[in-house]
């Protein structure tokens, strides 16, 4: 067992299967020592644990809780081409999209489930830049979407 899947374990939590394309792309794709992950939604065994908008049908905080879901899909995503989330030097930049009320202005408030996952689980190299964009609707009308790109250490 890796050391970050160990700080999972150790926080509760293990890295799921990596979830399906529901289009024609790839969930995670390497590019030298990056990898960059497709948007990752909160699917839980398959399903969406809850669906519609975030100040509307599901909380903020609520949308946060589903925001670390999709921050350990995304871990999944690049374990799946990288090999051991040992080799995660850093996290780079995580982009995170919220189906938004139209009155709901907490986007940065959601995306804060995925950015703290990540510094729990990775520390320092988890820090990283962020988007937090608001949006009228997701792929299955999923609450919160979530990509990671991180940069690798040499093999």
């Amino acid at each position: 067992m890796s050391a970050v899947e160990a700080k999972l374990a150790e926080l509760g939590l293990s890295l799921p299967e990596v979830v399906p394309p529901l289009a024609a792309y790839q969930p995670a794709v390497r590019s030298g020592q990056y990898v960059y992950t497709a948007g990752q939604l909160p699917m839980v065994d398959g399903k969406l644990p809850m669906t519609g908008k975030v100040g509307a049908e599901v909380t903020a905080e609520e949308a946060k809780e589903l925001a670390r879901t999709c921050a350990l899909n995304a871990l999944a995503a690049v374990k799946s081409v990288a090999g051991d989330l040992d080799r995660v030097a850093r996290v780079v930049k995580v982009v995170g999209f919220v189906a938004s009320a139209a009155d709901f202005t907490g986007q940065p408030g959601v995306l804060n489930g995925a950015s703290e996952l990540l510094g729990e689980v990775l520390g320092d190299r988890g820090v990283h830049a962020r988007s937090a964009v608001g949006v009228a609707v997701l792929p299955l009308d999923a609450p919160v979407e979530v990509e990671i790109q991180v940069e690798l250490t040499e093999a």
